[in-house]
């Protein structure tokens, strides 16, 4: 994003922070606090990932006054969260963030970025701190059976109008390194698989502890090779079980999913080899996950051109296709192009060459069908 309007101090640091923090933040709601001239912006909205959820940090510069660091306002929820005062907890984690303040470089582009992880790692030490006070016997359990497992984030939400509720967002299959299956990987990120375990805080007259919802959430990459939403059917939470037993199964579900997605890789590649044989090299595809494919095509006179899209249910659920005209563009001189084709002769079980066979042959004659559709669009206009 462009950062016009800030002092340029000010805009390095957030560039830096944007492109270098390992959370994605955003940054949202910029404004000025400068009277003088209202169009010096050094206000904005940080929000950083926690917890599978987002909180959201208020940042306060003064563009009169860049030597200072910023000052910051923390969530409505969070009116306890004092990671710089004395009575922060004595844990050795607070020293880098005092430091990060006390010796505050404005030209120093990183200083941002060290303020905010900082902060954040105190926000976590604070989250577990609250979870950890909470009156329920089962929440106790659940944090002494799961606090081994690294890189667990805990929230402990409450208010007026909403229950109070624990939040666990627990890493999943973490020693597995899915970057690394995947040939010619391009993702800058290691990938991850979460798992969110909220539990319902049970009330005194309350004698039996609601199951936890439970959702999968996985980085957004990831959907490239596998969609854990679409892909992967949480196994059943059962009456009297706890979180180190729940894990160890879905865990071994992800990796035979995850692996099997990875091989389909390579079956979805030597069908658009197959494809190659009748209609030619293709114009583009996708070299890595091979999720799409894009090949030249003509019935007589009429080119056109054929995208293929693949599902991670390949080949159980078939390609859908788009047609594309060569010579027919529309009012906005764009080429015409057919809806989503995906009613066509079809078996998971078929091998390779008679699944690019049979569907060539369905090229052909839904070729004449496009070609009419091309020209009564035309005429339509």
């Amino acid at each position: 994003m462009a950062f016009e309007g800030f002092p340029p101090l000010i805009a390095d640091q957030l560039h830096y922070l944007l492109n270098h923090s390992p959370d994605s933040i955003k940054i949202e709601n910029v404004c000025s606090g400068n009277k003088f001239n209202p169009k010096i912006l050094d206000r904005f909205t940080l929000v950083i990932p926690y917890c599978l959820e987002t909180i959201k940090w208020d940042v306060i510069y003064n563009s009169e006054y860049a030597m200072a660091p910023p000052d910051f306002i923390f969530g409505p929820d969070d009116e306890d969260f004092m990671p710089c005062s004395s009575v922060a907890p004595d844990d050795g984690q607070s020293l880098p963030l005092n430091k990060a303040l006390s010796e505050w470089n404005n030209q120093d582009t990183a200083r941002l970025l060290v303020l905010i992880q900082g902060l954040r790692d105190q926000y976590e030490i604070y989250q577990r701190r609250r979870v950890g006070q909470v009156d329920d016997d089962r929440v106790k359990f659940e944090i002494s059976t799961v606090l081994t497992r690294k890189g667990i984030e805990m929230q402990m939400t409450s208010g007026v109008e909403k229950p109070e509720e624990v939040k666990f967002a627990v890493p999943l299959v973490m020693d597995m390194g899915i970057n690394k299956l995947v040939a010619g990987c391009p993702w800058k990120h290691e990938q991850k698989i979460y798992l969110q375990v909220v539990y319902p805080i049970l009330r005194k007259y309350e004698s039996v502890p609601a199951a936890p919802r439970l959702k999968l959430v996985s980085s957004s990459d990831l959907k490239a090779l596998f969609s854990v939403e679409d892909d992967v059917k949480l196994p059943p939470w059962m009456d009297g079980m706890c979180l180190a037993e729940y894990l160890p199964h879905l865990e071994e579900t992800l990796e035979r999913q995850i692996l099997e997605a990875v091989s389909a890789i390579v079956f979805r590649r030597s069908f658009v080899e197959a494809l190659a044989l009748f209609l030619g090299r293709p114009l583009e595809a996708d070299p890595t996950f091979c999720r799409k494919a894009s090949f030249l095509a003509a019935s007589g006179p009429f080119a056109f051109v054929v995208h293929f899209f693949f599902s991670s249910q390949f080949p159980k659920q078939q390609p859908a296709l788009m047609l594309q005209s060569c010579q027919h563009l529309n009012q906005m001189s764009v080429p015409v192009k057919s809806n989503l084709l995906t009613e066509y002769p079809w078996s998971p079980r078929w091998e390779v060459g008679r699944m690019a066979e049979r569907l060539c042959d369905f090229l052909i004659d839904e070729a004449a069908n496009f070609k009419k559709y091309c020209n009564e669009a035309l005429l339509q206009h």
